[in-house]
């Protein structure tokens, strides 16, 4: 066989395989760790329908939770064991109702924190939600969490950060839902290498980056949907448990009246910024 390297067929075919990397679509993998995988996969899948990305989702094959034991997501999402050769060029880790829970008490911890290795050695880009942002301070920064005197639960706006591309196009002030009941101060972490991008009192820090591992802590809910608030709220009003109305979400905070939804256009931009610069650090170490 004759050796293609350095030929003029051998160069155009190297040209070739690089062009189709360079051309090809952002592969993201969804870590999704929220009961109700569907309805946040859709979430998520509609936040970055317009980067063009190919989306893997994973899921913990050591826990299932009631509500996650559908057939279909368990036939499409894959495991750790399955993903454990293949290369992404962004991840996403959902939040999780496990907040309250000690992390070595979690089920599916230790196969978390492969998950967690992983993006850090393998991938570019990678962004931590709510609880799982929480998770990854803990792990990478042994960062702890406060408690709340009351669940952390409405719509709370930011200014916007000029000099930061993730905020490119944005108002100067913008909105994220949060809801949880733990938080991290921006006092607490004591780490050169993290920019806390967003915070406020009641809240704690609401977006936190570190470059050089190329993770982002996005402690708010971006991907809800109008009535995802709504429906929390009344879930734990069914249940008995002392909860105030979402602020700033109802128009008036009257639980009565119409829903003000102010977050939409700045978390799909949020998400089309985030991906467009994964997709430029991917391709730059190709």
């Amino acid at each position: 066989m004759t050796a293609l390297f350095g030929t003029k067929e051998g160069k155009q075919n190297i040209d070739t395989r690089k062009s189709a990397r360079h051309n090809a679509p952002l592969r993201i993998a969804l870590v999704n760790l929220m009961p109700d995988k569907r309805a946040t996969e859709m979430q998520f899948r509609a936040l970055l329908s317009r980067s063009g990305a190919e989306i893997d989702c994973i899921r913990m094959a050591s826990y299932t939770s009631k509500r996650g034991r559908d057939l279909d997501c368990v036939r499409r999402y894959k495991t750790y064991d399955e993903i454990q050769g293949e290369h992404y060029d962004a991840m996403i880790f959902t939040g999780a109702p496990v907040e309250c829970i000690d992390y070595a008490d979690i089920v599916y911890w230790e196969e978390l924190t492969r998950l967690f290795d992983y993006a850090e050695r393998r991938v570019e880009s990678t962004m931590f939600i709510c609880w799982a942002a929480q998770a990854a301070l803990h792990y990478f920064y042994g960062i702890g969490h406060r408690t709340a005197s009351h669940k952390i639960f409405g719509v709370y706006d930011y200014p916007r950060r000029e000099e930061n591309a993730l905020f490119a196009g944005f108002d100067d002030r913008y909105y994220i839902p949060h809801s949880r009941h733990t938080y991290v101060r921006s006092g607490d972490v004591a780490v050169d290498s993290i920019d806390i991008l967003a915070a406020r009192e009641e809240t704690g820090i609401s977006l936190a980056a570190d470059g050089n591992r190329g993770f982002l802590f996005n402690f708010g809910h971006w991907e809800y949907d109008r009535n995802t608030l709504h429906r929390e709220y009344l879930r734990d009003l069914s249940r008995q448990k002392p909860i105030r109305p979402p602020e700033n979400y109802y128009r008036g905070d009257d639980p009565a009246a119409e829903i003000c939804v102010r977050w939409r256009a700045s978390a799909t931009l949020f998400f089309e910024n985030w991906a467009h610069l994964a997709r430029q650090k991917a391709r730059a170490v190709q």
